[in-house]
């Protein structure tokens, strides 16, 4: 797992790490049951507060991605948790408003847009 932080992007450390889990765990890159870096770990090698690392992780805990197992360490729960979900489902809501904005400014009618999105799930093996 790698992740960079900014100085310069104006959001929070704790909150850039937040969002580079998150997004890999989303994303698959990081798999259910996998075994994140220890505090310790993770703040020497970004070079920061084990305090910035503690509050990322307890906000991943907190929104349902990961769990702490006293003594063993944080862990990325399965994707079939109910949060992970939600999130999911948030994210492609997001993705079709976008694509419904964008069929707007094109002049795309719904029905070609459906055509679209049909074609689109067959090319990706979605049935």
């Amino acid at each position: 797992m790698k992740i960079i932080i900014s100085n310069t992007s104006g959001v929070p450390i704790y909150e850039q790490i937040k969002e580079q889990i998150k997004s890999s765990i989303l994303s698959g890159e990081i798999e259910e049951n996998q075994l994140l870096p220890s505090l310790r770990q993770l703040a020497r090698e970004l070079k920061i507060s084990v305090l910035t690392t503690t509050r990322a992780y307890t906000e991943l805990e907190q929104e349902g991605y990961v769990t702490n197992v006293q003594g063993k360490g944080c862990y990325v729960l399965g994707r079939g948790s109910e949060l992970i979900r939600e999130q999911l489902l948030r994210d492609i809501e997001e993705n079709l408003s976008a694509a419904i904005k964008s069929a707007r400014r094109a002049e795309v009618s719904e029905e070609d847009l459906v055509k679209m999105l049909k074609i689109l799930m067959e090319d990706e093996g979605y049935e």
